[in-house]
């Protein structure tokens, strides 16, 4: 079963991608891919720009709206993904727990819904 671990951040979280690359928060990020990969059940990954970057796109009365930046402004906001396959819930919120992120601010953890797409593409 695929599972989706959701990373949020602060925005101070996100200024700290732009430290050197001596952080020893990213030494953590690099030892955390490492086991994943290591145990075989990384399938994918990937970190998302600073809030302000999105555009969100929604349609009312047949007209699109467009509103630039995060639609909800909350303390924290979705940084990035990583995308694993695990035999149970309990591994993901394991995995999850050892995320770098979990410390600095929160992963969601959340089976994907493959069947969904399928039945949303075949009818």
């Amino acid at each position: 079963m695929q599972f989706a671990l959701m990373i949020y951040h602060t925005p101070e979280e996100f200024a700290m991608r732009k430290n050197d690359y001596s952080d020893p928060h990213l030494g953590a990020w690099r030892a955390y891919y490492k086991a994943l990969v290591e145990a075989g059940v990384y399938v994918g990954a990937n970190a998302l720009e600073a809030p302000e970057t999105g555009t969100t796109v929604r349609l009312k009365e047949g007209k699109r709206r467009v509103q630039d930046g995060p639609y909800a402004e909350t303390k924290e906001q979705l940084a990035g993904f990583i995308i694993l396959e695990l035999p149970s819930l309990d591994a993901a919120l394991e995995w999850a727990a050892r995320c770098p992120g979990a410390s600095i601010g929160a992963v969601e953890v959340r089976p994907l819904a493959p069947e969904a797409m399928r039945r949303g593409f075949t009818g």
